[in-house]
């Protein structure tokens, strides 16, 4: 493998006249949308309403539009619910109905990529709740832990999918909570596992919380593929690697949709607690204190007005008008990369999503974009192998990331 990554790169480093081209015209951008499928990070949330259904619901927004898609289920979900299943049958259906979503999706002409949170590693079932006391990060764990819940995992997924297609293979992969650097493990036991594919770094994300601590501030790639190192993810090799990282998008919304989006979701919290019963313990939450408000109030509404806010590109979280900028911002980068075709990976939470209507239209008027293609990740790998798309080593030629 490391000689035709080594061919492939020797090609990306004589295609200067092609790049000098490439800047005067306009790049074909390779959209893969991406979904995070799953309950809540602690195992709560009613599997049917935040899990199948809003899938259903998605799948039938991207028939309309004619998109393929990628769902990244995670697995280690799946593997405790198939575990505790013989001592809680009310497990089972879920755990069955969790295998007909995704081969359903499948079936549609969606992908299906690896994604898992190893918290659920020695979850427990007591008393119609879910207690889940593994580590969040997949960095925490031992080599060894690491690479039999990746291997499970993987292995999970090629004997659902293969019996409705056999040329199916688990290729890529995504971080629970995007936890994939630094490791002096993770990325060698992906590509020892036939990984050839990681979608879990974030540029600009930074999360230091009892449960997880994750620094994405000081990317050296933040939009194009790369070679990444592979003790570091965060940092580009200087050589072709067995894997290859295509950066989670990201953008900086504008002051004005931010605040506007935000005014919004806070007129929505306010419709559901008066619509809501009131219940005995509410009292400490209505006393909420005026210092804490304000610092509420100043992040949603002052703070906006000051800073340009970073996002994920997660389409869940965002309305129609900040899908409109984050796009037009993948344009202006993709324009600058100087490349005539630039793969970009968006990601999407089910459990999240705050307006459906919005991600129907936003699909819809990309998939009549002239510049825009849908992509599944099986499709951005196979293209990644056969060099129709440029991967960047740290020795080759640098490209501008405007936002």
């Amino acid at each position: 493998m490391y000689s035709e990554w080594h061919r492939l790169q020797s090609v990306f480093l004589s295609q200067s006249q092609t790049e000098v081209c490439a800047t005067t015209m306009k790049p074909t951008i390779h959209l893969a949308l991406t979904h995070d499928w799953e309950l809540r990070g602690d195992g709560s949330g009613d599997i049917e309403q935040i899990q199948f259904a809003p899938l259903r619901r998605l799948l039938e927004v991207y028939a309309q539009a004619g998109a393929r898609t990628t769902i990244l289920p995670d697995v280690m979900q799946q593997l405790a619910f198939r575990r505790c299943e013989n001592k809680h049958p009310n497990l089972k259906p879920l755990a069955d109905s969790w295998d007909e979503h995704a081969r359903a999706a499948f079936l549609q002409g969606h992908d299906v990529q690896l994604h898992l949170h190893p918290q659920w590693r020695n979850a427990e079932y007591a008393n119609g709740r879910w207690h889940l006391d593994g580590d969040w990060s997949i960095l925490n764990y031992e080599r060894d832990a690491a690479y039999a819940m990746l291997a499970e995992g993987k292995q999970y997924l090629e004997n659902l999918l293969p019996p409705l297609d056999s040329s199916y293979r688990c290729l890529a992969f995504r971080a629970g909570a995007l936890a994939a650097a630094p490791s002096t493990h993770l990325f060698k036991s992906l590509a020892d596992l036939g990984i050839q594919l990681d979608v879990s770094v974030a540029a600009g994300v930074f999360v230091n919380t009892n449960k997880l601590q994750l620094d994405y501030r000081d990317c050296e790639e933040t939009f194009l593929p790369f070679f990444p190192m592979m003790e570091d993810a965060r940092k580009v090799s200087n050589k072709p690697e067995p894997i290859v990282c295509v950066p989670l998008n990201h953008f900086f919304g504008s002051r004005r949709a931010v605040t506007r989006q935000n005014i919004s979701l806070a007129r929505h919290e306010v419709r559901r607690k008066r619509s809501a019963a009131p219940a005995a313990n509410d009292a400490p939450a209505r006393n909420q204190s005026s210092a804490s408000r304000f610092e509420l109030a100043y992040e949603k509404l002052i703070l906006p007005l000051v800073k340009r806010k970073h996002f994920v590109s997660d389409t869940g979280r965002l309305n129609y008008p900040l899908m409109r900028e984050m796009l037009a911002s993948i344009r202006r980068r993709a324009q600058a990369a100087g490349m005539a075709h630039v793969p970009v990976v968006l990601t999407n939470h089910p459990k999240d999503i705050r307006d459906l209507p919005a991600i129907e239209r936003f699909v819809g008027e990309v998939s009549q974009a002239e510049d825009v293609r849908f992509i599944t990740l099986s499709e951005m790998a196979g293209k990644l192998r056969s060099g129709e798309f440029q991967v960047r080593t740290a020795v080759s030629k640098p490209r501008m990331n405007t936002n």
